[in-house]
């Protein structure tokens, strides 16, 4: 049972006071009588969430982290295997049981080579949003995703099962709702909760499970401006100066920048009410039948890119998502029959400058001339009047003009040279054509993702016609971002275990408590270990595999050598 302390209690109040959020948990709760099979499955991605960040905190915790950690199923060692670590293909593993080479979503964006536009992960021009406004992504829907989710086959064979998903950030709920979801929200600036709106569908009823919610935000707001300062010494004792692209940025609460609710704790503590709230008037787990909620929690994402993970931005926001995520589970422990899952898209790491004075002297920020000197050489080489490499959100494609797909006949040996003149460069430490990726095999399906090569991590995120005509891995500890002290200062998307690791926690209140298993696991595996605890069948496409969590009489997860 998750249990709060006086401490805790004490920070809940004042969150509760500034936000709104947890006015309905209760800091101690009953013990739920027992069930005999789950009857709600609750999947929180916390994005940006790296297994270094949860292991460098794991002893402060007091809150719902501390539940997950002390009370729950712990493998030490998770992962998103695949390369491209962004938050649109690792979402897409978490619940399909697949990698992003079979979901479809290899990054977040990718040119389309007909047009030579970038296509978002998501896209769907023929929808709109229930706001009214083109905002955000643009219209985006699950069509992109090529895989379906565990959402999906709970709902084949249960058509009654509500699926619900929230998040701060589009690509965060809808890969983990599925296709069939019976609502999809993420919070947008000056409107609150919003969703996609199929053709022949009506806004206001789409809207209808957040109406309310959205009313009490934006009343609380008008009330009393949010904003961000320091809860705990500690983390004032984290700021400092850093000189980033030649500009002195200043660690420090408020944000020197100014506040903004994306890159503040409130995000996920809105998040969690808007969780809450579908709890509680969807009926979640409380009507016979498998209900699923997935949870996604993108202000330790925004924060680690606009702050970096090691100053006091970020220490406060563990510590508030924390006291946040204790009132929500909280909330799940007073009813029987809930299964939780925590674990990230991806992982992430600090701003070079300041891991350079920590003495990383190894960190360091990717040439921005690199792309040009390649392009000058190419262009003499092969004599081209334009240049023939464009660095598109996913990476470099060879292109003609427009930015549109080369259609000269020597593109691959283009493709071929420009690979040469990469390996060649020091901070590379690998580079592929498409075709070579796409070539190389797939690792075994039951291979230790902490034993797969380089080019093996490129190969689970290669998705022909979408993934860049040339990938690219730099060594560990180059940010490919050039720094801005008023915009992104980290980022991730390597394939390095800093980016790739993550936690992976099972919790509910009839699990043993204080669990932890060291051997790998990957993302892939939570679905259909999920699917085997509540009976569903998995598709026969599924690549992770089963593990047994040892709850609800659930059946032996079936060996892999007899179904591959």
């Amino acid at each position: 049972m998750p249990r709060t302390t006086a401490r805790l209690a004490a920070l809940l109040a004042s969150c509760a006071l500034a936000t709104g959020f947890g006015a309905q948990a209760s800091a101690q709760t009953a013990q739920p009588a027992a069930s005999t099979k789950p009857t709600l499955i609750v999947t929180i991605v916390v994005d940006q969430f790296s297994s270094n960040l949860y292991n460098q905190y794991r002893d402060r915790f007091s809150g719902g982290l501390h539940t997950l950690t002390d009370h729950g199923l712990v493998y030490a060692n998770g992962f998103q295997q695949h390369a491209m670590t962004e938050t649109c293909p690792g979402h897409s593993t978490v619940l399909t049981g697949v990698n992003p080479t079979s979901s479809g979503i290899p990054a977040n964006d990718w040119i389309d080579r007909a047009t030579g536009e970038e296509v978002y992960c998501l896209a769907a021009p023929e929808n709109t949003l229930a706001h009214g406004r083109n905002t955000d992504n643009g219209p985006v829907g699950p069509g992109q995703l090529r895989a379906t989710t565990l959402a999906d086959w709970v709902k084949a064979e249960s058509p009654t099962s509500r699926v619900f998903a929230v998040s701060g950030k589009d690509r965060g709920a809808i890969n983990l709702a599925g296709h069939h979801g019976d609502g999809v929200f993420w919070l947008t600036d000056d409107f609150g909760f919003t969703t996609y709106v199929e053709p022949g569908k009506s806004a206001e009823e789409k809207l209808r499970p957040v109406a309310d919610l959205n009313r009490r935000i934006n009343a609380r707001f008008a009330a009393s401006a949010p904003n961000w300062t320091y809860t705990r010494p500690e983390c004032r004792a984290l700021e400092g100066e850093w000189t980033v692209g030649g500009q002195t940025f200043r660690a420090t609460l408020p944000p020197v920048r100014g506040f903004a609710v994306d890159n503040s704790p409130l995000l996920d503590e809105l998040t969690l009410e808007a969780a809450t709230e579908l709890l509680n008037s969807q009926a979640l787990g409380r009507r016979g039948v498998v209900d699923m909620l997935g949870v996604s929690l993108s202000a330790t994402d925004r924060i680690g890119h606009a702050f970096g993970t090691q100053g006091p931005e970020m220490c406060e926001q563990m510590y508030r998502l924390d006291v946040a995520l204790g009132a929500f589970l909280d909330r799940l422990a007073q009813q029987p029959g809930v299964v939780v899952v925590l674990t990230a898209d991806h992982g992430g790491s600090d701003f070079p400058e300041r891991m350079h004075d920590r003495g990383y002297h190894d960190a360091v920020r990717g040439d921005p001339a690199l792309l040009g000197r390649l392009n000058d050489t190419l262009k003499t080489r092969f004599n081209l009047t334009v240049a023939p490499l464009s660095y598109g959100s996913s990476g470099l494609m060879v292109v003609g003009e427009g930015n549109k797909e080369l259609v000269d006949p020597r593109r691959d040996e283009i493709a071929a040279a420009a690979v040469e003149m990469l390996r060649a460069e020091p901070n590379v430490a690998g580079a592929w054509t498409i075709e070579e990726v796409l070539a190389s095999p797939l690792p075994r399906p039951t291979q230790s993702p902490q034993e797969l090569t380089l080019l093996e991590r490129n190969r689970l995120s290669a998705v022909e016609g979408r993934s860049p005509d040339i990938v690219v891995s730099q060594w560990p500890n180059t940010t490919t971002v050039r720094g801005n002290v008023t915009g992104t200062l980290s980022t991730h998307g390597t394939a390095w275990d800093y980016d790739r690791g993550v936690p992976i926690v099972f919790w509910s209140p009839e699990l043993p408590a204080g669990q932890e298993r060291f051997f790998p696991i990957r993302t892939i595996d939570i679905a259909p270990t999920l699917a085997n605890l509540i009976g569903v069948k998995t598709p026969d496409t599924v690549e992770g595999r089963c593990m047994d969590l040892g709850v609800f009489a659930a059946p032996t997860c079936p060996d892999p050598a007899t179904v591959r």
